[in-house]
């Protein structure tokens, strides 16, 4: 045998995750540890993030994520109450 199948320490990978300001993550999206999405990242429906896009302002797809297109930068606008 060439490994101890009790031992699964090795294996796990932990650490946390940082999802920036006014991202959306789709439905059944899957972010692996230690990845960084900057603002405005829109994350689509199944994709698994494998690594970190810290600019942010792109639109992630696939397995692994990678990105589909570039966002014009977030421009937030206030709307008047009147």
């Amino acid at each position: 045998m060439n490994h101890d199948v009790n031992d699964f320490s090795k294996y796990l990978k932990g650490g946390p995750v940082v999802i920036g300001n006014n991202c959306w993550l789709a439905t059944n999206s899957v972010i692996l540890p230690e990845v960084v999405l900057g603002d405005h990242t829109v994350v689509a429906a199944g994709a698994v993030v494998t690594k970190s896009y810290p600019q942010g302002n792109v639109v992630l797809a696939g397995v692994p994520a990678v990105p589909v297109k570039e966002l014009d930068n977030y421009k937030s606008e206030q709307v008047s109450p009147n």
